[in-house]
């Protein structure tokens, strides 16, 4: 494998430095200060900015308008996003339009991708809560009726689901027994949202689907649909976990540099530097499992494992790797850290946000063991 990225994946992490270089890490809810949420909305004037860098299309095809690269490249600009908390939906709605572009009918393409990239329309994933790859688990049922699906359930923990225009929600087809994804309008008759807060302080959504009637053309009943959204959403989570860990890693860096004690900056004492070495290790191995599962989704390498093997490895080092992370900044920064004037106790609940997301390590390990039984090495 070639871990160099190209001239167009390079020319996107330019571009997103340019857009996020201005937005400031003040600027989060946060859950410290306040009993939920402090904005009813995301940064729309960082998600105009995006649409305007191309951002938001980088992953659709040039007939949609966009850059037609992959998820590397979209791993590259989620990195640079976490490392000032961007509050924007770039992750659920990029990985809902590539799951369109791929799996969904040319009238929902045509209908929904360009207004997408250009940033007109916002998506989001209901991918929390008991959802198995498999369908088996899934807590919304779909059954056809003629040219209709209809939907019945809950999920919890949407996310940006109460600003969104549509959430694609996987669903366990009550015909073929396997799973489907359904494009459901935030405004629609049966759709009920409760107000839910993420440990970040962010609003989340509790989805409720009273018999929600769906357009067949806005429903994708493809194999491998479903598994192929939740693995990207889980790798762009990991991205997201790499970048806000490396934002915080320079932080402390920059702050134990110039906090003295007896004389000396504590960055030189050797308690404070390997601490600091041992979080600089797992940032690294952070990035090499993160890169290794974007590869193999973006270029379908085979293995002796299916990719969903990577995909765990990595969100196991994302989830307890970043954990780690905020936890030893916090404690190099001493009192400070927990000072509400400074941007530390923001990352560190976006942080437990991450890790959380998706399943926690624990839960992949689990997958790690069930994948590694049926595909045995050596």
């Amino acid at each position: 494998m070639d871990f160099t990225f190209t001239e167009e994946q390079q020319a996107a992490v330019e571009a997103a430095r340019a857009v996020f270089a201005g937005v400031a890490p003040d600027g989060v809810p946060s859950p410290a200060l306040t009993a939920g949420a402090v904005a009813d909305d995301f940064d729309r004037a960082l998600w105009a900015k995006l649409a305007d860098a191309d951002l938001l299309s980088l992953l659709l095809d040039a007939r949609h308008g966009g850059a037609g690269l992959d998820a590397v490249a979209l791993c590259l600009v989620l990195r640079e996003s976490a490392k000032v908390l961007a509050r924007v939906p770039l992750l659920e709605t990029t990985a809902a339009a590539v799951t369109v572009q791929t799996y969904g009918g040319e009238e929902l393409k045509a209908d929904l991708l360009t207004r997408t990239g250009r940033g007109e329309l916002v998506l989001t994933v209901a991918a929390n809560g008991r959802t198995g790859h498999d369908g088996a688990e899934l807590a919304v049922t779909a059954r056809p009726e003629g040219d209709l699906w209809v939907l019945d359930g809950m999920q919890t923990a949407v996310p940006w689901a109460q600003n969104a225009d549509f959430v694609l929600v996987p669903a366990l087809s009550s015909d073929s027994g396997r799973s489907v994804l359904a494009l459901v309008p935030r405004v629609h008759e049966g759709v009920l949202l409760a107000e839910q807060f993420s440990t970040s302080g962010e609003r989340l959504g509790e989805l409720r689907l009273d018999s929600v009637h769906v357009p067949a053309r806005d429903v994708i009943d493809a194999d491998g649909a479903w598994k192929s959204l939740r693995d990207l959403l889980a790798t762009g989570t990991c991205a997201l976990a790499l970048g806000l860990g490396e934002g915080v890693l320079g932080m402390t860096s920059e702050y134990t540099s110039k906090r003295e004690q007896f004389g000396f900056p504590v960055a030189t004492f050797q308690a404070v530097a390997v601490q600091a070495a041992d979080r600089y290790i797992d940032l690294r191995a952070m990035e090499a499992t993160l890169w290794q599962a974007a590869w193999r989704i973006s270029s379908g390498a085979g293995g002796a494992l299916p990719a969903s093997g990577d995909i765990a490895v990595a969100k196991i080092w994302a989830s307890e790797g970043v954990r780690r992370v905020v936890q030893t900044a916090q404690h190099l920064h001493g009192g400070i850290g927990a000072d509400t004037d400074y941007p530390l106790h923001r990352y560190h609940a976006w942080a437990k946000h991450l890790e959380l997301s998706l399943g926690p390590a624990a839960a992949h390990e689990e997958a790690l063991g069930d994948l590694l039984a049926a595909h045995p090495l050596g």
